[in-house]
């Protein structure tokens, strides 16, 4: 008797291990899943406390906000931008949108790196502002929302400032281990200098080498250079984006971003976003996103209906 009452003991401490080991394993995997609140309000301005800015170049810096908790997420979905609200140098309010550099993975901060231009209103309010103040954000912005293996392969095409959409899709594509598309990015700019994020590209392209592709194109390139000369043509585009699908629909959005630059056009940028849907219901094969100033965008738009993207693969909103 007291064997058999030993044994039922022993069965029920088991079973309470068992049950304790099992509730506890699922309130990790509960903790781990549920993503952390947003912190951005879509109607209404919030602020964000600059904790570091870094000088990349004369006219360009990083800008590192805080996060109300280190564990706290910006809550922007991947291909969206923030509306900034600041002063210009005559002190009137300028709203402007910007896309973070930064990932919801990127716990507790968000960065924005800008270009700033001598006239450019809101580029003045980046340019006074010091360690210690504050930044007046709202969002999330934009139409578009990416979803991994939306599309089998993305061809961008991006002038200037225009690079930070591209850079946050193509970040978000590329760490994620189950997303499977591919970038293929040509990236315009005047000068060498003028390049954006060039050594974390530079990484990304090493780093995936077989999913992602990227062409930069220079106006003025220095002695040496590998890459292409002179404006963004269809002879480029051709060789470094994949080719169009006659099954898909291509949906863009344009939306002014930066103050407008004369040289070259690319000081401002034109966000368009191409969203490809298959008209069978399908995965659709490619998908392009162009980010450049008016001008530049006019002449991609030209370029894109010559290689056979034609008026009814693409819908302006």
């Amino acid at each position: 008797m007291e064997f058999l009452q030993g044994q039922r003991l022993e069965t029920t401490v088991a079973v309470a291990v068992a049950v304790v080991a099992v509730a506890a394993g699922a309130a990790y995997l509960f903790v781990r899943s549920r993503k952390p609140k947003g912190c951005l309000d879509p109607d209404n301005f919030r602020e964000f406390k600059l904790v570091q800015k870094r000088q990349l170049s004369h006219n360009v810096a990083r800008f590192k906000f805080v996060l109300p908790t280190p564990t706290s997420a910006l809550g922007l979905p991947i291909g969206q931008h923030i509306s900034c609200r600041g002063q210009d140098a005559a002190g009137e309010e300028v709203i402007k949108p910007y896309t973070p550099t930064t990932l919801d993975s990127d716990l507790g901060h968000f960065e924005l790196v800008i270009k700033m231009y001598p006239q450019g209103r809101m580029s003045h309010h980046f340019r006074e502002m010091k360690v210690g103040d504050y930044l007046s954000v709202k969002g999330p912005k934009g139409r578009f929302k990416y979803q991994p293996g939306q599309v089998k392969a993305f061809g961008m095409i991006a002038g200037g400032s225009g690079i930070t959409p591209m850079f946050q899709v193509t970040r978000a594509i590329l760490e994620n281990p189950e997303d499977n598309t591919k970038v293929h990015l040509i990236y315009a700019n005047v000068t060498y200098d003028d390049i954006l994020l060039k050594e974390e590209l530079d990484s990304m392209a090493k780093t995936y080498p077989g999913r992602f592709k990227i062409y930069y194109v220079l106006n003025q390139p220095p002695e040496t250079w590998e890459g292409g000369v002179g404006f963004v043509s269809k002879e480029m585009i051709q060789a470094h984006c994949p080719g169009p699908a006659a099954d898909i629909q291509v949906n863009f959005d344009c939306l002014i971003t930066e103050d407008y630059s004369p040289e070259l056009g690319i000081g401002s940028h034109q966000l368009c976003l191409f969203k490809a849907e298959s008209q069978h219901g399908a995965v659709s094969p490619f998908q392009v996103l162009r980010c450049g100033p008016p001008p530049m965008n006019k002449a991609m738009a030209a370029h894109l209906d010559d290689l056979g993207y034609t008026k009814e693969m693409q819908f302006q909103f």
